[in-house]
């Protein structure tokens, strides 16, 4: 008795190793297909006539945008320049101490460059999903919802999969100048890959509830001071 129950568990022991292994095969595999996509949006540019340009927050210095938040500010200038849209939307809060959020910051630098104040709205969130939400609600009392978003090509993927989320139809602009390129920007694809595919599982407006925690955190220690 005590010897016949071993073929069993030998059975249980190699089936349950055998899911185990395929789990991680298909985790990985859809982790690698994500990093995949993530790195084709960032490839992408897409500047057909919109309604508004949406500016992604990243760091500012006492009203200076750091030179990332500079890259996304000046290809939006050039698009409003062109005539792709009539507003700007600056995005972005800040953090403790500082005297400018990201959006003020961004407004100073783009009206100091010839964009018209009245051209220029605010909104301020402390992630990529209260930016863009907080930029629909905005976008939506003008009526309003075709949109260029204007951020790093590692993070055009998300911003793009979060605007449509809230109700915006969002075509990429990724920075063409950004300082974060080459072997530096691995990490913050390899960040935005995890953000992505956790993000489709359990949704963006989950996610954005522990931003500051669990993968993103663990993906964004990566990656320090990584642009929302």
């Amino acid at each position: 008795m005590a010897t016949g129950g071993i073929p069993g568990r030998r059975f249980a022991w190699g089936y349950g190793r055998r899911v185990l292994v395929a789990a991680v095969a298909v985790t990985v595999a859809y982790l690698a297909v994500t990093a995949v996509q993530v790195w084709l949006t960032s490839r992408r540019t897409d500047t057909s006539p919109a309604q508004a340009i949406v500016v992604m927050g990243a760091a500012q210095y006492n009203g200076v945008p750091s030179p990332d938040l500079a890259a996304r500010l000046a290809d939006a200038l050039a698009l409003y320049r062109s005539g792709v849209a009539p507003l700007v939307v600056a995005t972005g809060s800040k953090e403790r101490g500082d005297r400018y959020t990201e959006a003020q910051a961004s407004r100073i630098w783009l009206v100091a460059r010839g964009v018209p104040a009245g051209d220029v709205a605010e909104v301020g969130g402390d992630d990529s999903w209260a930016n863009l939400a907080d930029a629909a609600a905005l976008l939506r009392r003008r009526g309003d919802r075709t949109v260029v978003v204007a951020t790093d090509g590692f993070h055009e993927h998300r911003s793009l999969a979060i605007a449509t989320d809230v109700g915006l139809r969002a075509q990429p602009a990724p920075a063409t100048t950004s300082p974060i390129r080459g072997w530096s920007a691995v990490p913050y694809f390899a960040k935005e890959a995890l953000a992505v595919a956790v993000g489709r599982v359990i949704g963006y407006s989950h996610l954005h509830r522990f931003d500051s925690g669990g993968a993103t955190a663990t993906a964004a220690a990566w990656a320090p001071g990584s642009p929302r």
